[in-house]
């Protein structure tokens, strides 16, 4: 072989294993979906949400397991992506082979809290329940067992993927909230009125005071007194991982919910980090509560 055909193979598999390496990282890259939409009869409107399809879907014909994960008071469907960089991690966890590829849906809740008002005229829990799993089911590839299905959320979403948890235990195999908004009764009968109204009201009523806050729709949707009345065995069916900075203003609630589970004997991971109450906190966290969900989805 002369020295300037050897030269000409070299450059060709140079190319070859350069093109190769680009086709491969591309494959290896999940894609975002940002603010899709489907058309709810219980809400009467459009509910926004986005949606991550891991590495290979689009080549494929495979069945994902699915995780829900929630948005925060305030924020949207896309604060996932746009500030939890949630694309960028899972194509790490996945690269890495730390989790397996799965599908991840953020809806967009608004300020809901991700249950029904006291009045039952916004049902955004039986939207979830009874119309958006549903149809994510059915458009996308997922997996529809509950052991392939997890959910997880930061703050409010928190507090609505460990309520979905223990209300549904029959949809969900894994639940990992993060910083997430559990309140004793001791700090929602503390919380100033202006709080209570710009906040708390749209969910349970306004101008309501003191151990007035305690009302029925207010137990039938608070952690603590969930747990203390639903049977032991719906509530080990689920696995739990949970997550609060040290810092972050939540940590009452939090701890008492460890202490809680502990003396319940439910089996359940409790994390404290260094941090507060931030995305910078939260980004840092999310990989490894797909990683303790992911664990579910193994046999």
């Amino acid at each position: 072989m002369s020295q300037r055909v050897a030269l000409f193979f070299l450059m060709f598999l140079s190319c070859f294993h350069c093109l190769n390496a680009q086709q491969i990282g591309h494959l290896l890259r999940g894609k975002v979906m940002e603010r899709e939409a489907f058309n709810s009869k219980i809400l009467d409107k459009e509910v926004r949400y986005t949606i991550y399809l891991p590495p290979g879907y689009d080549h494929s014909n495979r069945k994902y397991p699915v995780v829900y994960l929630l948005h925060g008071y305030t924020d949207s469907d896309i604060a996932w992506v746009q500030f939890g960089e949630i694309q960028a991690i899972a194509d790490e966890g996945i690269n890495n082979r730390d989790i397996p590829p799965m599908i991840i849906v953020t809806p967009d809740a608004g300020v809901t809290w991700y249950i029904n008002d006291h009045e039952g005229k916004v049902r955004y829990e039986d939207m979830f329940i009874q119309e958006f799993i549903p149809y994510i089911d059915q458009n996308y590839r997922t997996r529809i067992k509950k052991e392939f299905r997890g959910i997880s959320g930061l703050s409010m979403g928190g507090y609505g993927a460990f309520l979905y948890a223990i209300k549904h235990p029959e949809l969900f195999a894994a639940s990992t909230p993060l910083s997430a908004a559990f309140y004793t009764e001791e700090e929602v009968i503390s919380h100033e009125q202006e709080r209570w109204d710009r906040i708390e009201a749209v969910m349970y009523g306004k101008h309501l005071k003191g151990k007035g806050r305690l009302t029925k729709h207010w137990k039938a949707n608070n952690p603590f007194h969930l747990l203390a009345n639903t049977p032991v065995d719906d509530i080990k069916s689920v696995r739990y991982y949970f997550d609060c900075g040290d810092d972050d203003f939540l940590y009452k609630g939090n701890s008492k919910m460890h202490t809680v589970l502990r003396d319940m004997e439910i089996p359940h991971e409790f994390r404290i980090r260094d941090g507060g109450h931030s995305w910078s906190y939260w980004r840092t966290g999310i990989l490894d509560a797909l990683i303790f969900i992911s664990k579910s989805f193994k046999r």
